[in-house]
């Protein structure tokens, strides 16, 4: 993944196709020979192939995945179209991860995302995705709010694959995408992936993988004229930047997804499991041999959340082996709460509830001008952020003029 950079927009020469990127977001790559002739990879083509069937169940897949395309710039006997180009043309552009296909649920037109597992593999991923957020399911968000876990649509059983299963989820963004304007808007994302943790753990599910990638953020209300499933810094067409409004206007909700590593306990049931080592390998329990031995995975959730924090908006992360990530300045009111969460031993951690009484306090003590206050980066040049900087004050006087709340409310 790249580096994190303020953002820009910027022209990319080898494909002369606009992208974009943003402190949170991997850069677009240019089209590749093979997608600029219209051909399919192999990852492409199981996609292709159950089109068909896909439609049956209720989901439209982009032109591109459809049986019999033909690609926007070329006529069906093979020649480009005069005045067309492959480059600028959206069904160019190929899948980012050939696992994940995105679409849309006929019946009433909403973006979701197909997730391919084996289910050899990831044998618990499916019941335990269902048991905590299916619909039918008694944890449902619809009826626990404070419920986190990715709502899990549909799972569908591709035919002539009995190890295959498609996962059915709502299209979402990385939790930072767009960046975090203010101070309270952050504050919002905190209270919200520590209730949804301590959910979790309430009804005896460690998620054993509480990465930046697997926390996102439903985000279609910022996004009134969406944004490209796949790319989604850009518009639809992907010929322009996605236009969006801040969390303050529109507040979003924050999901943990991905429950391949997660593990499920009977209520009466001691709290250990052997260990699996998921995105971060800090886990001071798993060192030196931990992980041959049984563990209580619910006090390394602890420790992998709040080394999330640490990382994201406290001290940054430098090491080339992990994802490069800056800090950001302004939070070290949740220093102390942190350094507890990530204790090198186990049984010092504070449980999700003491975490979430804490963060109550912390966050009550904080002044409206702190809330209000942007969001930067530890190596932001502000000379070179005068724009950013002018329009944050002019919505910072907006919002206490309309007397918006600091901190941002989800409504469903």
């Amino acid at each position: 993944m790249a580096p994190r950079n303020r953002e820009q927009l910027q022209l990319d020469e080898t494909s002369w196709k606009w992208r974009s990127s943003t402190d949170e977001r991997e850069q677009i790559r240019p089209v590749t020979p093979a997608e600029a002739a219209g051909i399919l990879d192999p990852s492409e083509t199981f996609w292709r192939d159950l089109q068909p069937w896909l439609s049956q169940c209720g989901f439209r897949l982009r032109p591109r995945f459809r049986r019999g395309w033909i690609p926007s710039w070329k006529t069906p006997g093979g020649s480009v179209v005069i005045g067309s180009s492959e480059i600028l043309s959206e069904d160019s552009w190929g899948l980012r991860r050939p696992q994940l296909m995105d679409a849309v649920r006929i019946i009433d037109g909403l973006p979701v995302v197909l997730k391919r597992i084996s289910n050899a593999l990831h044998r618990f991923e499916s019941e335990i995705h269902r048991h905590i957020a299916s619909p039918n399911s008694p944890f449902s968000e619809s009826l626990e709010p404070k419920n986190h876990c990715a709502p899990l649509l549909n799972i569908l059983h591709p035919p002539d694959n009995i190890e295959a299963l498609i996962l059915v989820m709502p299209l979402m963004r990385k939790y930072d995408s767009p960046g975090f304007d203010t101070v309270g808007e952050v504050v919002d994302f905190f209270q919200q992936i520590f209730e949804g943790l301590q959910f979790m753990h309430k009804h005896h599910i460690a998620h054993r993988d509480c990465c930046s990638d697997n926390i996102l953020m439903a985000a279609n209300d910022m996004y009134p004229k969406g944004f490209h499933p796949q790319y989604q810094d850009n518009t639809l067409d992907m010929n322009k930047r996605a236009s969006h409004l801040t969390r303050t206007e529109r507040p979003p909700k924050y999901y943990f997804i991905d429950f391949g590593m997660s593990v499920r306990f009977q209520p009466d049931e001691p709290h250990l499991a052997l260990p699996i080592v998921g995105a971060d390998q800090t886990v001071p329990e798993y060192q030196n041999g931990g992980t041959l031995h049984p563990l209580d995975p619910f006090r390394t959730d602890v420790y992998l959340l709040g080394n999330f924090i640490r990382q994201e908006f406290l001290d940054g992360q430098s090491d080339p082996r992990y994802m490069v990530c800056e800090g950001r300045i302004g939070f070290e009111f949740m220093r102390s709460l942190v350094n507890d969460m990530v204790n090198p031993e186990p049984a010092k951690r504070p449980t999700m509830d003491e975490v979430v009484l804490r963060f109550e306090k912390i966050k009550s003590e904080l002044s409206t001008g702190k809330l209000r206050s942007r969001v930067r980066s530890k190596k932001e040049i502000l000379v070179c952020n005068i724009p950013t900087i002018i329009a944050h004050w002019h919505r910072k006087l907006r919002y206490v003029i309309n007397d918006t709340p600091p901190i941002p409310v989800y409504r469903p």
